[in-house]
């Protein structure tokens, strides 16, 4: 998860177990504007491979449908689910297993993914294959729910969505604007709050500088602009604010 910085820096932030690996969150996050329940991805659901629940190690401990619940919400009150990008850990969760088959988690809703992301995720290359689940994704496309977008796209007033690149190329975070206050959701380009600091990549990263530009961009507006950024795989801070203090960049919580 931190790429070229070295576990024994990065440790005293993260510690791992025996087996190398750090604990994470796959923290989903619901919109609601004017009556419209928008989700930001999905997450790893319930239709994982056996292989693929060994690889991240997911407890699942909770599920979409537990979650929704506490908001009186079921899947069928979702109107939009906005993919940040295609990997498994946050678009898995988009489809369920209904009587044998796969049919999309959220029936009345429209999925919105960059083009880009899509036309990688059906044609993946040797290194990209194993991160994306497209025999389960095109069901989405079959049901006719799929809607891509090509580059920075307004879903909704308020609500639009910046292709990042990085991450993979077609990566896209989210931006949620109301009144006076600015809500940014990029995903894997900020995964956590350590992740802030802009050398602070993923191995996984198709294009690590893209990802550092992209990053190093958004502080300066986070600290400007006095925004919330919003964490996909931290453990203790699912929204925050960053504060510059003396050249240090801390985040702090919103509750």
């Amino acid at each position: 998860m931190f790429g070229v910085v070295p576990k024994k820096i990065w440790g005293k932030l993260m510690p791992s177990d025996e087996n190398n690996l750090i604990k994470m969150e796959t923290n989903l996050f619901l919109v609601r504007a004017n009556g419209t329940n928008i989700l930001l991805d999905t997450g790893l659901g319930d239709c994982i491979t056996p292989s693929e629940k060994k690889i991240y190690a997911a407890s699942g401990e909770t599920t979409i449908e537990s979650s929704l619940k506490q908001f009186g919400l079921g899947t069928n009150d979702i109107n939009y689910v906005i993919l940040t990008h295609l990997h498994t850990d946050h678009a898995a969760g988009a489809v369920k297993n209904e009587n044998g088959q796969m049919v999309p988690r959220f029936a009345t809703a429209k999925y919105f993914v960059q083009k880009m992301e899509w036309d990688d995720a059906v044609h993946p290359n040797e290194r990209t294959a194993a991160v994306y689940i497209v025999d389960r994704l095109m069901v989405l496309q079959n049901a006719g729910q799929l809607e891509l977008v090509d580059g920075d796209t307004d879903i909704l007033p308020g609500i639009k969505v910046v292709r990042t690149g990085g991450h993979t190329p077609g990566h896209q975070g989210v931006e949620i604007s109301s009144e006076n206050h600015t809500v940014v959701y990029y995903a894997d380009i900020v995964p956590s709050q350590y992740h802030i600091r802009i050398p602070y990549v993923a191995a996984v990263d198709l294009d690590p500088l893209t990802t550092m530009a992209v990053k190093r961009k958004l502080v300066e507006r986070l600290l400007h602009d006095n925004m919330a950024i919003a964490f996909d795989h931290d453990t203790e801070i699912k929204i925050g604010r960053l504060e510059d203090k003396e050249g240090k960049i801390l985040v702090h919580k919103i509750e």
